[in-house]
């Protein structure tokens, strides 16, 4: 019995040490820069710890980069203002919007010169799939149940060539893009769903793609909404004007193989994917 209330003080104080490190401040502190887990933990570190950087030398105080537990966790810190300033999935941005309101937009991502987003439904080389309605009784990966082209838009390709998920022989969510790309090379699924990014990374090793999703807007930056109005402007102008800095285009290559520019976005520019995402929850949920 002593063990057991030993245990349960030792994770009242973790539970409390966490909620500290992710509430947002004012005070002269290291802010948060939050990541949502689209990647492993430290290709996360190792991506934004430079923009990290970026960002204290124009705010005048160190930022620190943290990773979410899971996706919900993320949308929950952003929507309940306990991070100061976040990076998100379009998808969780829809999400954080609907549930908590509109936070302030920093800026997206511009790869190349689309600045939008794609999905792939990939398949082996080898698979006998050739269209999507082929994938009725087989088995098919997705990332985070609230990935953007992880699961909902996806998902939604799914329905519109008339697949629900109990049309699926099975389907499993693997918590990131990379683990989708390796399950289906591993021949443990038929197909998967993940970013172009990653499915590039991966196509030389096996994978073909089945189908390309419509484009999304991208990822983009936000604050929370009690970060003064003057520290917003800073930001905002140091994501801006990254590509002519110094060094500024070897960052933005960090953060993303094709990042060519983070340029400013409006809540408005992700009315489209609103209505994939209402369409998805229309259906039965995962």
């Amino acid at each position: 019995m002593i063990f057991f209330r030993s245990v349960l003080l030792t994770l009242a104080l973790i539970a409390g040490a966490s909620q500290a490190a992710w509430a947002g401040n004012d005070s002269g502190e290291a802010m948060i820069l939050a990541v949502h887990p689209y990647l492993p933990a430290p290709e996360i570190h190792r991506r934004f710890g430079p923009l990290a950087s970026h960002l204290g030398r124009a705010l005048g105080r160190p930022v620190n980069v943290r990773v979410g537990q899971d996706y919900e966790q993320h949308i929950a810190a952003i929507g309940h203002d306990q991070v100061d300033i976040a990076f998100l999935g379009p998808a969780s941005y829809v999400r954080m919007v609907d549930r908590y309101g509109r936070k302030p937009i920093l800026a997206r991502f511009q790869v190349g010169d689309d600045p939008h987003l794609y999905g792939v439904i990939a398949v082996r080389q080898d698979s006998p799939v050739r269209r999507l309605t082929d994938l009725r009784g087989r088995r098919f990966a997705f990332a985070d149940p609230e990935s953007t082209m992880g699961h909902l838009v996806p998902r939604h390709m799914l329905l519109q060539a008339g697949l629900p998920l109990d049309a699926l022989d099975q389907y499993r969510y693997l918590g990131n893009h990379r683990n989708v790309a390796l399950g289906v090379l591993a021949g443990d699924f038929d197909a998967g769903a993940m970013k172009r990014e990653v499915f590039d990374e991966f196509a030389p090793r096996g994978l073909r793609a089945l189908a390309v999703s419509p484009p999304s807007p991208d990822h983009l930056f936000v604050t929370r909404t009690t970060l003064p109005t003057a520290d917003v402007a800073r930001l905002r102008q140091a994501m801006l004007t990254l590509q002519t800095q110094p060094g500024g285009r070897d960052l933005l290559k960090r953060l993303h193989p094709g990042l060519t520019a983070l340029v400013a976005g409006s809540d408005g520019d992700y009315d489209g994917l609103r209505a994939i995402v209402r369409a998805v929850d229309g259906t039965r949920r995962p």
